[in-house]
């Protein structure tokens, strides 16, 4: 029932005997419950994606390896850059873990900015390696001096930027990003979580891939979860130079589903149409659910992505609790945003009654 994310977010934040509440309050959902947790698109794969997949289905006897040369080519042309600047994953959590096992050990640590994607500190602690946590800055950004200078004090390490930030749903300015791959110290790595990329304005020259191209330190992580609408079908992939692939490379756990594949192939034929179309709709539900916060008087941080965090005035917790017995999965706790809710834009059925559920829980 709960993805990777969300299985490696709870341990990363504890395992209360109220997040187990909450686990099991989620077992005993109904039909009727929205999911508005787990930042997924509301709308699923497009069309030619779910035809491809059902094309697929009879076939999936058998592994295909002979088709992921083409899968690779296909990527590839679509960034600009070669086949060996490419590794795929299942989800953007695997490339994540084989960025870890290559480029952080007992002595170069995990550097973040916090709070931010959790399963980086998760697998350090599994593995004994070092973290080392930056709080975001009073505009909710990356502090990419002083993630540098955490670099610079340890000896090197690998540096990770979630761009949106999850969960705050934040920017950090592009031309922070630039600096900071500018100023990577000696045996320093710099990896860019582009999850949430596509649900902003920016455009792919903003992208931290340009700095990937141009021989910087740079890996960037993509996937199909977010915006494609394929979270279930795990299908995410790093850009890096190609020295920094094969030394990934070893730790992947060994190719995705040919059912994944072809779904994703599908919608990269679609071309950039398909991500426009997508994020005018979430924008514009976004737009609603901020307005509708301005009329209750609820502070909240500036979305740039598919979700946001709301601040509720209470224990999130408790507060999410609350949601589950009127139907609506929303948030969990992200210290030290400990009365901010996290909720994902879904379609517009589903907002309504998170506002509903919500002015009930909060007496608005």
């Amino acid at each position: 029932m709960f993805s990777r994310r969300v299985f490696l977010g709870g341990l990363a934040a504890g395992v209360t005997e109220a997040a187990l509440a909450q686990r099991a309050s989620f077992a005993a959902t109904s039909t009727h419950t929205v999911w508005l947790n787990a930042n997924e698109y509301p709308d699923g794969p497009p069309p030619a994606s779910i035809a491809a997949m059902t094309r697929t289905l009879a076939e999936s006897n058998r592994y295909h390896y002979e088709e992921f040369e083409s899968f690779y080519a296909k990527l590839a042309e679509n960034f600009h850059v070669g086949p060996d600047n490419i590794l795929v994953g299942s989800g953007s959590s695997e490339v994540l873990h084989c960025a870890i096992d290559a480029f952080v050990n007992q002595t170069r640590p995990y550097i973040t900015s916090w709070p931010s994607f959790e399963a980086g500190p998760v697998l350090c602690a599994a593995r004994g390696f070092p973290v080392v946590k930056i709080l975001l800055r009073s505009d909710h950004s990356a502090d990419v001096r002083a993630l540098a200078k955490a670099a610079s004090d340890a000896g090197g390490g690998l540096i990770y930027v979630c761009n949106p930030n999850n969960p705050t749903s934040s920017l950090t300015p592009v031309e922070d990003i630039r600096w900071l791959a500018g100023h990577l110290p000696p045996a320093t790595y710099l990896l860019v979580d582009e999850a949430y990329i596509h649900f902003t304005a920016l455009g792919e020259q903003d992208s931290a891939i340009e700095l990937m191209r141009k021989g910087k330190s740079v890996i960037v992580a993509r996937t199909f979860s977010k915006i494609y609408g394929m979270a279930g079908l795990r299908v995410g992939f790093v850009l890096a130079p190609s020295e920094l692939i094969h030394a990934m490379t070893p730790y992947r756990n060994n190719v995705i589903s040919i059912i994944g594949v072809r779904a994703a192939l599908a919608a990269l034929d679609l071309g950039p149409r398909l991500i426009e179309e997508r994020r005018a709709r979430i924008a514009d539900m976004r737009r609603g659910l901020t307005d509708w916060c301005g009329r209750k008087r609820l502070q909240y941080i500036e979305p740039h992505a598919n979700f946001m965090m709301i601040e509720t005035g209470k224990d999130v917790r408790q507060v999410g609790a609350a949601l589950m017995t009127r139907s609506v999965a929303a948030g969990r706790p992200f210290p030290p945003y400990n009365t901010m809710l996290r909720v994902t834009i879904g379609a517009e059925k589903d907002m309504a009654k998170f506002q509903n559920a919500l002015s009930e829980v909060l007496g608005l």
